[in-house]
């Protein structure tokens, strides 16, 4: 191995546990509320529409994993289909992504720890501030490191949810007051524009699920353990979405649940209600399991957003710093470091909330590009691409994933696609100022592009032919 190889060291449980850890923050503990504001016990259909439609995206991921098990996940996709300009606007935009996703975890804990300390606003972002020192230095240390104390939080949280889970049901079917399964009666009575604007507010709440294949090149095994890690994942949160979704919904009234300081929602649905559950413990218990989780959430961010400037370091794309591999711990450091501050300087002093919001609307971008990007690999029938993985239904489940996904960015409003078009912007004058004049790589879209030009049937025949 050279100084500039990332070490091999997660298996498919860790792998899976970086995945799901990714999953299991916002969406379940902050994000839920917010769903059933906007459709009301629908929220659960949008939940299960969101993971419909980003399937295609991990099945082209897990195609694309196989074939280049590399870090950088969608910035090295998208580069290498459709060229360094496209390539660098996702790889920030991706970057940018995560991290303000990581920043909403450790400030959205906040809501969650009002419930156990009496602890002021400047001591909750302190601890905040504390947290994310602490996830940085985990990162340095090590990525095996990383993935073991991943696999153990996130095996922790995952054994509470299902407990919640089944305890919410035991209270519905034995008839107790604090559980009313009435309250799930309403659930197709959305219209579907509805639904689906739910479910572009919930999205993010699986964007966790393709973040494995952007520490592929630390992945034993990548072509059986990159699909499974990807594809099983999506599997288990979608199970668990349902279960505890459904849950809040019979556990807490309508009005509880809308009442809160997020677009009228509660930012603690999963603790509201909780009284009942675990022996009359359920609120700390549950209030403690989400900072767990969203701390874990936060880690797993961490992780996979540093692998992007890593990767557009190695393609002349950002400055060779940040492909600095630590000589011990065999991490990315700098771009570790470069991901830290600015996470530090996110939770001090920029509203997290809005701007986590604004780069949903780049997530979902982004995994709607990598539906093009498996397309533009394919019909390019490079030599090089030999994936050991292939995506099933291709191309109808590509393009049915990239329609859905531009349409909920519709359904997101103003406000997320400016945002993301600042995001674009910012890529593409990084690129223009940076980049161009120092790669000169070539993409699957542009040879397939120089095989038209160069096509044999539109050459002009010569003379004696």
């Amino acid at each position: 191995m050279s100084d500039d190889d990332l070490e091999r060291s997660l298996g498919l449980y860790p792998t899976l546990m970086i995945s799901i850890g990714a999953m299991i923050g916002s969406g379940i503990f902050v994000l839920p509320a917010i769903g059933f504001a906007e459709a009301g016990p629908s929220v659960i259909l949008a939940y299960l529409l969101a993971a419909l439609v980003v399937l295609p995206a991990a099945l082209s991921k897990a195609e694309l994993g196989t074939a280049m098990p590399e870090s950088g996940g969608d910035y090295i996709y998208i580069e290498r289909a459709l060229g360094p300009l496209a390539g660098t606007v996702a790889g920030i935009g991706a970057w940018f992504s995560l991290t303000f996703k990581s920043a909403f975890a450790l400030v959205g804990l906040g809501a969650y720890l009002l419930v156990l300390t009496p602890l002021g606003a400047t001591q909750i972002t302190l601890v905040g501030l504390g947290l994310a020192v602490l996830i940085v230095v985990l990162n340095i240390s090590g990525t095996e490191l990383t993935g073991e104390a991943q696999a153990v939080v996130v095996t922790i949280v995952l054994v509470g949810l299902f407990a919640y889970v089944a305890n919410a049901a035991w209270l519905a079917t034995t008839g107790a007051e604090a559980a009313d399964p009435s309250r799930l009666s309403g659930i197709a009575d959305s219209e579907p524009g509805i639904v689906f604007t739910a479910a572009a507010l919930v999205f993010v709440s699986y964007a966790g699920v393709t973040k494995i294949a952007s520490v592929a090149e630390e992945v034993k095994h990548p072509d059986k353990n990159l699909p499974r890690g990807i594809l099983g994942s999506l599997g288990v949160m979608a199970v668990v979405y349902l279960g505890v979704i459904g849950s809040i919904v019979v556990l807490n009234p309508p009005a509880v649940l809308t009442t809160g300081g997020a677009h009228g929602a509660s930012l603690t649905p999963m603790a509201d209600g909780a009284n009942a559950l675990f022996g009359g413990f359920g609120v700390p218990i549950v209030s403690a399991l989400a900072i767990i989780a969203l701390i874990s959430m936060a880690n797993a961010g961490v992780l996979s957003s540093s692998r992007f400037p890593l990767a557009m370091s190695r393609d002349n794309l950002l400055p060779d710093s940040l492909g600095v591999i630590d000589s011990r711990f065999k991490t990315p450091r700098n771009s570790i470091l470069l991901t830290g501050s600015v996470l530090l300087l996110l939770i001090a002093f920029v509203p997290v909330i809005t701007l986590a919001e604004m780069a949903s609307a780049f997530i979902i971008f982004v995994l709607s590009v990598i539906n093009l990007a498996l397309i533009a690999f394919r019909e390019a029938n490079l030599e090089t691409y030999d994936p050991a993985f292939r995506a099933p239904g291709y191309p109808v489940i590509q393009v049915v994933g990239t329609v859905a996904g531009f349409g909920m960015i519709v359904r997101l409003g103003l406000l997320p696609i400016v945002g993301a078009a600042g995001i674009t912007v910012g890529g593409a004058l990084i690129y223009f100022l940076y980049g161009r004049q120092r790669t000169d790589s070539t993409s699957a879209l542009g040879t397939i592009l120089e095989g038209r030009r160069t096509d044999p049937q539109d050459v002009a025949p010569t003379e004696g032919d």
